[in-house]
C-alpha cells in the first residue's frame, strides 16, 4: 500500500464520529477543489493532496470545546505526527504543515506558499455557494440554533448559541469569503458561489416575511 493511501485511512479514523458539517465528505470536497485549483495554478499537487486530507483532523476537538481551541493548530500537530510516523520527507512535512496551520479563516498564521493559499481557498469555497448554504444549516441544526432570524443582532449574538443561525453565519463570515480569496481560480469560483448565496438569502428573507 502506498503511503498516501495508508495516511488517508488513518485520517478517516478522525472522522468516525464527526458531525455532518465537518465530516470526511467536507475533507474530500476540499481535496477535489485543491486538485482543480492546483492544476490551474501549477502547484505541487502531492503537497496539496496530503494537506487536504489532513487539514481538519482537529475539527471535532474544536467543536467539543465550543470554539475555544484552534482546529488548524491541532490538525497541524496531528498531521506532523502522522507524516513523521510514515517517514514522509521532512521538507515535505514542513510544507504540508504550513498549509494546514494557515488554512483557518480566523487563524493567526497567514498562508505564504502557493499550496497554502490554495488550501485556504479550497476550504473557504466549500463554505459558500449551494454546498456552503447546506453546511451552514446543517451546523445550525447540530448546535440547536433556530432555522432563521432575519432580524438577528450581530452585536448581541454569539457562536454556538440558539441565534447562531445559517443567516448569521452568512452575515458574519460567508458574505465576506469572496473577498478573502488568494488565487485567481479561487476568486472566479467564489464570485459565482457568492451570487448564488445572495439570491438565496434574499429569497429566504422574503419568504419568512410572507412576501413570496
Amino acid at each position: 500500500m502506498d503511503p498516501f493511501t495508508h495516511i488517508t485511512q488513518v485520517a478517516q479514523q478522525f472522522f468516525l464520529h464527526a458531525k455532518g458539517s465537518h465530516d470526511w465528505d467536507h475533507t474530500d470536497r476540499v481535496r477535489k477543489l485543491c486538485i482543480h485549483i492546483g492544476s490551474q495554478e501549477r502547484a505541487d499537487l502531492e503537497i496539496l493532496r496530503y494537506a487536504a486530507i489532513l487539514h481538519d483532523l482537529g475539527r471535532s476537538a474544536q467543536d467539543q470545546a465550543k470554539g475555544q481551541l484552534c482546529h488548524a493548530e491541532l490538525s497541524a500537530n496531528f498531521a506532523c505526527q502522522i507524516l513523521e510516523k510514515h517517514q514522509v520527507d521532512p521538507m515535505k512535512i514542513a510544507k504540508i504543515v504550513h498549509c494546514i496551520e494557515s488554512h483557518r479563516f480566523r487563524g493567526r498564521i497567514a498562508p505564504h506558499s502557493k499550496e497554502a493559499q490554495i488550501l485556504f481557498d479550497a476550504d473557504k469555497l466549500d463554505s459558500i455557494g449551494a454546498v456552503g448554504i447546506g453546511r451552514a444549516f446543517l451546523f445550525a441544526g447540530e448546535i440547536g440554533a433556530r432555522l432563521h432570524n432575519p432580524h438577528v443582532d450581530l452585536e448581541k449574538t454569539r457562536p454556538y448559541t440558539r441565534e447562531d443561525t445559517a443567516f448569521r453565519e452568512y452575515q458574519v463570515k460567508l458574505s465576506k469569503v469572496k473577498d478573502r480569496m488568494l488565487t485567481l481560480e479561487g476568486k472566479r469560483i467564489a464570485n459565482e458561489r457568492h451570487r448564488f448565496m445572495v439570491e438565496f438569502f434574499d429569497r429566504l428573507n422574503k419568504e419568512v416575511e410572507g412576501e413570496l
